[in-house]
């Protein structure tokens, strides 16, 4: 009885979420992101990492490659050397309830996507 009470509020919260990105314009991908007015990172899928930078802009990354790991509410531990995070940078994933890390993975570039006015 409980699973299927679960399944049907999984699918609600799924359905009710909209887009991070909608209405929003990608720019030209970058290798390096400043860390410094950023919030986050977001995972919203194996392929998609966010961070917010001030209200204005979002910033989307993804692994290089497949990350298995990666996967929403997990928590990513990434390897940040300066006040810089660039593409293959090392990042590993730690799920709720854990305390061992998964292997690395690798940041890909990271694109802007700015609000259309």
């Amino acid at each position: 009885m409980r699973a299927p009470v679960l399944a049907a509020v999984a699918l609600m919260l799924v359905a009710g979420k909209s887009d991070p990105l909608a209405g929003r314009v990608a720019g030209a991908p970058v290798r390096c992101i400043n860390l410094q007015q950023l919030n986050g990172p977001e995972i919203v899928d194996s392929q998609t990492i966010l961070y917010r930078q001030s209200g204005k802009r979002i910033w989307k990354t993804g692994p290089v490659g497949e990350c298995v790991s990666l996967r929403p509410f997990d928590t990513l531990i990434v390897d940040v050397y300066g006040g810089q995070l660039c593409r293959n940078d090392r990042f590993r994933t730690v799920s709720n309830g854990m305390s061992i890390p998964s292997g690395s993975c690798r940041f890909r570039d990271f694109t802007p996507y700015d609000k259309v006015k």
